[in-house]
């Protein structure tokens, strides 16, 4: 029987396309400053901006109070913060080790690959498992999985036809990386 709660920490490292390489990288470095993130994360400076004011809001990072000047800060990980970060870590090896790069699945692309690893294999089981997400997200989400590789579409011939949804073998790498 597939679940029907989608997991809160999923939902929120995706709530932003940048958060989970935000949060893998500050995790493998202890903290970093802005300038450094934009390097490393190849990122435009006003994505890591609203990217890290994000990860303010929900409580992960924080500006280091005893590290330098107030226009270059470094930003480091709360308490909770580095347990999201764990997650967030073992996310973007997994990308990594399936060829995707950071900042390339959409909004709702890891929580698609949990549902479908779920059981959820129809698209109004999908939408119902992740009801905020728009069907045009949902099918924008599908889509962008299926062109790299990780989600297949078997249309159901019959009256009407219907979907079904599945994970590539790289797919389901990430889906146990989401697990």
């Amino acid at each position: 029987m597939p679940s029907s709660v989608p997991d809160p920490l999923l939902a929120q490292l995706t709530r932003h396309r940048w958060l989970v390489p935000l949060l893998a990288d500050l995790a493998a470095h202890r903290g970093a400053r802005f300038v450094e993130l934009v390097k490393r994360l190849a990122l435009a400076r006003d994505s890591l901006t609203r990217t890290l004011e994000a990860a303010a809001a929900i409580g992960w990072v924080q500006r280091n109070p005893g590290h330098g000047h107030p226009l270059r800060p470094e930003y480091i990980l709360t308490e909770s913060g580095a347990a999201a970060a764990l997650r967030a870590a073992t996310i973007a090896e997994a990308q990594a080790a399936v060829g995707l790069p950071p900042g390339a699945a959409t909004r709702w692309g890891l929580p698609l690959v949990a549902g479908i690893d779920a059981g959820h294999a129809r698209f109004n089981a999908l939408s119902r498992l992740l009801s905020p997400a728009t069907p045009r997200a949902l099918s924008q989400g599908l889509t962008a999985l299926g062109k790299h590789g990780l989600v297949v579409r078997d249309v159901v011939d019959g009256r009407p036809p219907s979907s079904l949804y599945g994970l590539t073998e790289t797919g389901r790498v990430l889906a146990e990386a989401c697990a």
